[in-house]
């Protein structure tokens, strides 16, 4: 176990801890004001672990991803907290020090490759872009290693594409080449954020296996960012389920899947079509995430959405409560939860048929 002094506070590390979040609050500036997104997170991520964060659009996921790589505006937005990576606060690191970590030991495969992949650049100028900053390899051996990297993620005729443009590419190639960009310099941590967004079925399949193949060759720690529960199941180890900025559980994998607590998170299970069902009935969360301006700041952010649970249910000041080992889950009002209810005479249904 390592000590580190963080803003004046002595963090413990364990030896298989690749990254520790503690309190993070990103915030957005909307006119004068700032409004967190990322609202007092704590997470940790473990050697040759699949962390999957789970929520749907707006709950802050991708802002948690830009966070720790410290891809932000950082005169509109206002981080807070710790990131700890190897005795270091990204968070307080300088733009020119993250730089040396990001793309090198910490890396991230984005959602979207045709955006993020350079229009201008061929593919081979854009996966030595990483070796060029952050190894000592030569120009021949940067491109053995293009090459290779190609190989290694399912391309075929590695030569010829490494001088294509990505407009040049599918769909599934260009996300093979974002991955080869990710692990290029051999990263301790991958963000995958959204990984298989817009590609079909079997090369979901394949990207998905690449990625665990990746893994096991450099034992490197996945976060993986999605709001599809079935790669979840597939792929992760363990799970945090974010609502409006907040974790409000988080579990093992077998765990969580088993027996989901919190309203929000089992409102989820229960809306994925079941193929077994005779109904014709889709179950959809009624409501939506508030906006980042009229997102309340205390009390049960859920409770909106589940109008029949009663106000004394909620805590005042939801916190995290560990309700079996490794399982904890964010306010009370679990305690009292139903998919359906009654209050004041008035049936309520959590689903609404689309």
């Amino acid at each position: 176990m390592r000590r580190t002094t963080i803003a004046g506070r002595v963090v413990n590390l364990k030896s298989n801890e690749l990254l520790k979040i503690a309190n993070l609050s990103t915030g957005f500036r909307i006119k004068d004001s700032f409004y967190n997104a990322v609202d007092g997170v704590s997470l940790t991520l473990k050697k040759n672990e699949v962390l999957a964060i789970v929520g749907e659009s707006g709950c802050g996921k991708s802002t948690l991803a830009t966070s720790i790589m410290g891809l932000y505006d950082p005169h509109n937005t206002r981080v807070k907290g710790d990131i700890l990576f190897q005795d270091k606060n990204l968070a307080a690191l300088s733009d020119e020090e993250m730089n040396e970590i990001r793309g090198g030991q910490i890396s991230i495969i984005f959602q979207d490759p045709l955006s993020a992949l350079n229009p201008l650049m061929r593919i081979g100028e854009q996966i030595e872009e990483g070796l060029l900053y952050h190894t000592k390899l030569s120009k021949a051996e940067r491109k053995n290693r293009a090459l290779e990297l190609l190989e290694q993620v399912g391309i075929r005729q590695p030569e010829r594409i490494i001088r294509q443009f990505p407009h040049q590419l599918s769909g599934g190639m260009r996300q093979r080449v974002i991955i080869a960009i990710a692990v290029s310099c051999k990263p301790k941590i991958i963000i995958a954020d959204e990984p298989t967004t817009a590609l079909d079925v079997t090369i979901q399949a394949q990207i998905l296996d690449l990625l665990i193949e990746l893994q096991a060759e450099t034992e490197a720690g996945i976060i993986l960012i999605t709001h599809d529960l079935g790669v979840v199941a597939e792929m992760a180890d363990r799970v945090a389920v974010m609502y409006a900025g907040e974790i409000i559980e988080e579990a093992e994998v077998e765990e969580l899947f088993s027996n989901p607590k919190h309203p929000y998170t089992r409102s989820l299970f229960h809306s994925i079509p079941q193929l077994n069902s005779n109904s014709d009935r889709l179950n959809v969360i009624k409501g939506i995430v508030p906006s980042l301006v009229n997102l309340p700041r205390s009390g049960c952010r859920f409770s909106s959405r589940i109008p029949w649970i009663s106000a004394e249910a909620h805590e005042k000041n939801p916190q995290l409560h560990e309700v079996a080992p490794g399982h904890f889950v964010r306010c009370t009002c679990y305690r009292n939860f139903n998919l359906r209810g009654k209050r004041g005479g008035r049936n309520y249904e959590l689903y609404t048929n689309k």
